[in-house]
């Protein structure tokens, strides 16, 4: 009489060579490799923290004069005074929607007149295919961040650099940003806000 052990192992090898128990394994190990691909789920526990310089916007090289005869020098004049490096246009607080979310996100105007929004303290979770994404979507506190900042106007400025710490993204010259009033840390993959704030102006 074989071992119960023995027969477990033989009634084991009996059933995996039954096709219609490999088609499922086979079935079941697709759709493991397939969700693992889709969630990323090990993102939750991988922190990428990114600290970026304040803007400055690029300084021009001064142009070459040719030679010129010296002639007299010119009554002297009072100097215009020089624009400011930049200017503070919003700024707003990040809550939280799918994951808790905190940070300030301003948006600044450079000297050359670029204007580039900054998140500054970061801290949210980490995920698959985020982006920082302008909307003309109301931020509303306790509500669910699922399908909310891509459903109307909306542009996406750049791919998140990562979920902790300051970073700089350049916003397009023609985002009109009296439309697009609020800054959503939106996971892409699977349409949904990690979170997001309103941008009120900065210099009223």
């Amino acid at each position: 009489m074989p071992a119960p052990a023995d027969a477990f192992t033989a009634g084991m090898k009996r059933l995996l060579r039954h096709r219609g128990v490999q088609a499922g394994l086979a079935l079941f190990s697709v759709l493991v490799a397939v969700s693992l691909a889709a969630f990323e789920p090990w993102k939750l526990w991988i922190d990428k923290t990114v600290v970026e310089a304040f803007p400055v916007a690029v300084a021009e090289a001064p142009a070459v004069l040719p030679t010129a005869t010296p002639t007299a020098a010119p009554t002297p004049t009072s100097a215009p005074k020089p624009a400011p490096a930049w200017v503070e246009l919003y700024r707003g607080e990040l809550i939280s929607h799918e994951h808790a979310t905190t940070g300030t996100v301003r948006v600044i105007r450079l000297a050359d007149g670029s204007r580039v929004l900054r998140l500054e303290n970061l801290d949210t979770s980490n995920g698959p295919d985020l982006k920082v994404v302008l909307s003309d979507a109301p931020v509303i506190e306790g509500r669910g961040g699922w399908h909310v900042f891509d459903d109307n106007a909306h542009r996406k400025i750049g791919n998140l650099k990562g979920n902790k710490g300051s970073q700089n993204y350049a916003i397009p010259a023609d985002v009109d940003l009296t439309q697009l009033r609020s800054v959503s840390i939106w996971c892409d993959r699977f349409n949904v806000s990690f979170g997001a704030a309103a941008l009120v102006s900065a210099t009223q």
